[in-house]
């Protein structure tokens, strides 16, 4: 629970009693490694935070796993408009290795945000969440493959060293075989 903590108090400085709710509302998962942690066409009921391992985030497209992203330690997950609105979700989420996850019910989140200083907390880490959300799609979708690639191995190096190449090859949008030239045109 101390890394959730201490990510939280990195935006915003908690008082003891907001520590204390955050310690009793928030509960400790596993998950092995390809186990599903949320699931599609289902309203998904928390958020979570990674305390380790890795988690991609992917849909289906004709029957194709498209990844859309993958998280790593210390990143908050959760199927956005399902969780936030209560509709089913048309995306999925999948430990990429064995996980631990500190999971937030949605009606533990209501009682969460009324505690001052987890609800500034909440504020200041969305709104970060969605600059960085609007500026990675900006830049992202100009890019080309070897860019894309390039990106994140500069800018998230633990999705390179954590993922498999196939996910990798999904999330820049290429087949294995491109992503393998790619790679190998670096070394």
């Amino acid at each position: 629970m101390e890394e959730l903590l201490a990510f939280i108090n990195s935006f915003q400085p908690l008082d003891q009693e907001t520590e204390k709710a955050i310690k009793n509302l928030f509960k400790e998962e596993s998950y092995k490694k390809n186990e599903v942690i949320i699931k599609e066409k289902q309203i998904c009921q928390k958020i979570y935070f990674i305390k380790s391992g890795s988690v991609r985030r992917f849909f289906y497209n004709d029957g194709e796993e498209i990844t859309k992203w993958i998280y790593t330690d210390h990143q908050f997950i959760t199927s956005l408009s399902s969780f936030f609105e209560q509709k089913p979700s048309f995306e999925l989420f999948q430990a990429c290795e064995d996980t631990i996850l500190y999971s937030l019910s949605h009606t533990d989140e209501q009682i969460l945000l009324e505690y001052p200083l987890f609800s500034k907390f909440y504020i200041k880490l969305l709104r970060i969440y969605l600059s960085k959300l609007n500026e990675f799609h900006h830049f992202y979708k100009s890019m080309n493959a070897q860019d894309k690639y390039f990106y994140l191995l500069n800018s998230f190096p633990p999705i390179i060293a954590k993922s498999k190449l196939k996910h990798i090859a999904s999330l820049i949008g290429v087949s294995q075989e491109t992503l393998s030239r790619i790679r190998s045109s670096i070394n």
